[in-house]
């Protein structure tokens, strides 16, 4: 497995990483986000052309996982991070998490930050693993802030939800 840039041709795929690895919330009753779409072709192309989305790639080039990012308030903000689930528990997240914190290391950047479900197995707990730490409501910042906010607005606080801070 290696990390590349996203290509325009792997967008779509993207999309159907995003709708596998959703399928394992339906289990946890968490349907709605099993339902929810994915991030749509233009804003993928979007974080692509700002060469902020990175794919994992298996021998064959096919992506079988990816994670976007944007810079937050002197961080790099995991937005989002995929893998499909036939690809699980092949330490893809953790390449994709550790190569962001490559790129964000070249910008001068404090740390990574992510939001996430503080009780989804696969969510807080495995980034916790990875480093990561649970931030207070006073530790957080304003881009955070904000994201929190938005992801409300989405319907995704219907479950505990936290951000999380692993400094570089």
């Amino acid at each position: 497995m290696r990390i590349r840039p996203a290509r325009r041709s792997d967008l779509p795929l993207l999309q159907d990483i995003e709708r596998a690895a959703g399928e394992p919330f339906r289990t946890l009753g968490m349907s709605a986000v099993s339902d929810d779409e994915p991030p749509p072709l233009d804003l993928l192309d979007d974080y692509r052309r700002a060469g902020r989305a990175w794919v994992a790639v298996e021998s064959d080039d096919r992506p079988v996982g990816y994670l976007i990012a944007d810079e937050v308030d002197g961080a790099a903000h995991v937005e989002q991070v995929s893998v499909h689930p036939s690809a699980a528990r092949r330490g893809v997240g953790r390449a994709l998490i550790d190569h962001v914190a490559g790129w964000a290391g070249d910008r001068q950047l404090a740390a990574l930050t992510l939001t996430t479900f503080s009780h989804v197995p696969w969510n807080a707990p495995y980034y916790t693993r990875l480093g990561f730490r649970t931030l207070t409501e006073a530790e957080l910042t304003d881009g955070l802030r904000k994201i929190r906010a938005e992801e409300a607005e989405h319907g995704l606080d219907r479950w505990p939800r936290v951000c999380m801070r692993r400094e570089l």
